[in-house]
């Protein structure tokens, strides 16, 4: 079944909802998730970054979890088809907002343990931010 794509318009208005609630609290993108965000905006916000990032990174060879919004397959390589897959990042929907717009690089994230990267290739550092909205 084909994943239907999200209109850049629309997702960018999702991150940009969550960015002017952060921006008015003083903090990044993902810790606006307390604030007044409705879960619809978040969900698109988070599907819409991950839309671009498999976009931006096409392939099969890692699984990018942020649950409980949604996940795609993205980096060039092995890829993979059945069962868990070998290399999987997954994380939280606040730090991938951060991420996915530069408020927190994966450096930082990794080190924090914000988010939980296994297998070889399951690093995303190259590819991050997928968008920037000033």
């Amino acid at each position: 079944m084909a994943r239907v794509r999200i209109d850049d318009a629309l997702g960018r208005a999702a991150v940009s909802t969550v960015q002017a609630i952060a921006a008015r609290r003083g903090e990044g993108a993902g810790a606006a998730l307390g604030a007044s965000v409705d879960r619809s905006t978040l969900a698109l916000a988070v599907r819409y970054t991950l839309q671009l990032l498999a976009e931006q990174a096409p392939g099969g060879t890692v699984e990018v979890r942020v649950p409980p919004h949604g996940a795609v397959q993205c980096i060039e390589g092995p890829k993979h088809t059945r069962g868990t897959p070998p290399n999987v990042v997954e994380t939280d929907t606040a730090t991938w907002l951060a991420l996915a717009v530069g408020d927190l690089s994966w450096a930082d994230a990794r080190a924090s343990g914000r988010v939980h990267a296994s297998g070889q290739r399951a690093d995303l550092g190259g590819q991050l931010p997928v968008l920037r909205i000033p």
